[in-house]
């Protein structure tokens, strides 16, 4: 391997070697840098505009109810962009690093040709060998690419059931109800249900006494959601208002009336719990009596 050596034979025969391929390396790594900081610059602008993007969807409430419908939350979207920029980044580093390291290298008079056919194979054994680190960066490029799910949904991923506390390109962080942290590989889930994105659907199921008139108590369930739907408290969090399917279910001494409540995401638990409280009340004005329990035949 010829490898370079300055000619001391003189100053300008010193020069000279100076100004050949000394200086085109240091031009090479120059170049390098600018390269990389004009790129991860351009990378940061694309990815705060996203950002600035996503609060311009936030102007009207008909524009909001769009975004909450469609499930693009602010947070998720701006966690979203912030990963897909450190990824570009990551990536841009690589092949500007990739590509000067070559070059210096050929200034050098290293031959790539071997170099190259032994990185290749050494690239197929690598590859063989970290398999499931490298199934587990695919997958996570991807959930991140479909937006599959994002930072505050709650999720559930077969293995746990939780809020997303953090994704990257490895690993996914989950908080289950118990305050459990799970840490997941993204190449180890199979399937994923997100129960944050778009909308969620309440049952709410209420019961009565066997013996009382469905026209008499549905149109009074009526007016209690209808209440509830115009309740500034509540109405940002329905997206119609909910509907009174009747009666669901005649059982023993109860008739349950089922109502359904279309709502954004993660407000299916208190809306039911809101809808049940109005509904005891107005029941209890008209006097609507509850199930008629059993009796108890003592020992």
């Amino acid at each position: 391997m010829q490898m370079l050596r300055a000619p001391f034979d003189g100053w300008d025969s010193f020069l000279a070697w100076l100004a050949g391929a000394p200086l085109r390396i240091l031009l090479v790594l120059l170049a390098a840098v600018v390269v990389r900081w004009l790129v991860h610059r351009s990378i940061r602008s694309l990815v705060q505009r996203a950002a600035e993007r996503a609060d311009d969807h936030e102007r009207t409430s008909f524009e909001r109810m769009l975004d909450r419908a469609a499930g693009t939350d602010l947070e998720r979207r701006r966690q979203r962009a912030l990963t897909m920029g450190s990824l570009l980044r990551s990536i841009a580093t690589f092949v500007i690093g990739t590509i000067a390291l070559l070059t210096v290298m050929a200034e050098l008079g290293v031959p790539l040709a071997p170099l190259l056919t032994s990185a290749g194979i050494g690239g197929v054994a690598l590859g063989f060998g970290a398999q499931s680190l490298v199934k587990d960066f695919l997958s996570g490029i991807f959930m991140i690419i479909e937006d599959q799910y994002g930072v505050g949904d709650v999720v559930d991923t077969g293995e746990a059931v939780g809020t997303v506390e953090e994704v990257s390109l490895r690993v996914t962080r989950l908080r289950d109800a118990s305050g459990v942290v799970w840490f997941i590989r993204n190449g180890e889930i199979v399937r994923i249900g997100n129960k944050s994105q778009g909308w969620a659907m309440a049952t709410i199921d209420v019961p009565v006494a066997y013996d009382e008139e469905p026209r008499r108590v549905l149109p009074i369930l009526e007016q209690v959601v209808a209440k509830v739907a115009q309740d500034p408290d509540w109405s940002d969090r329905l997206l119609e208002t909910p509907s009174v399917a009747g009666v669901e279910s005649v059982t023993g001494g109860t008739m349950t009336l089922r109502v359904f409540a279309k709502t954004r995401p993660g407000e299916q638990y208190a809306i039911p719990r809101e809808i049940r409280e109005r509904a005891k009340e107005a029941f209890d004005r008209a006097g609507v009596r509850g199930p008629t329990l059993p009796p108890y035949h003592g020992a």
